[in-house]
């Protein structure tokens, strides 16, 4: 591979719909040139699991959750071990790209487990230290942090707008 081959970090984010959509667009891109491509789902329930298993194998898909239910109804206790296992995909994201599993590695709404205080910023950018430079990461999610601004090629903010 040559340089012009480097993989790059796209963050798509904002309040418009759209994100995990296009993430996936890209990993269908992806199967159909026969690159790995895997999707690790944060805050999202077991709806898409479903569709994206059919998938597979040419698109990996995990999601750590166990809990059905919205984050806020669970118990204290519940609520820990809901963080615990969003950390455990996180740890898993860090492998799949230390060990090179994929081409492209995509963490939907991994930014919400930022805003909701689950992980950190730093905790992603050290995930993301691992990578080879030929693999690409997608990061998606409402609201960037700021601190993790540095860490992308590439930035897009899908906005929606009123439409008269």
């Amino acid at each position: 591979m040559s340089t012009l081959d480097a993989g790059k970090v796209q963050i798509y984010y904002g309040n418009g719909q759209g994100k995990s959509s296009a993430a996936l667009g890209n990993a269908l891109r992806y199967a159909c040139t026969d690159k790995k491509a895997i999707i690790i789902t944060f805050l999202k329930g077991p709806d898409q699991g479903d569709f994206m298993s059919r998938l597979e194998p040419e698109i990996r898909f995990f999601r750590f959750e166990r809990s059905n239910a919205d984050f806020d109804s669970l118990t204290d206790e519940e609520k820990a071990e809901e963080k615990q296992n969003i950390r455990n995909g996180l740890n898993f994201a860090k492998k799949v790209l230390s060990t090179e599993e994929c081409d492209l590695l995509i963490l939907d709404e991994v930014l919400g487990a930022v805003s909701e205080d689950m992980i950190t910023a730093d905790e992603i950018k050290n995930v993301l230290s691992v990578r080879s430079i030929f693999t690409n990461v997608i990061l998606t999610g409402r609201a960037l942090p700021e601190e993790l601004r540095d860490s992308a090629d590439e930035i897009v903010n899908i906005l929606a707008e009123k439409v008269s």
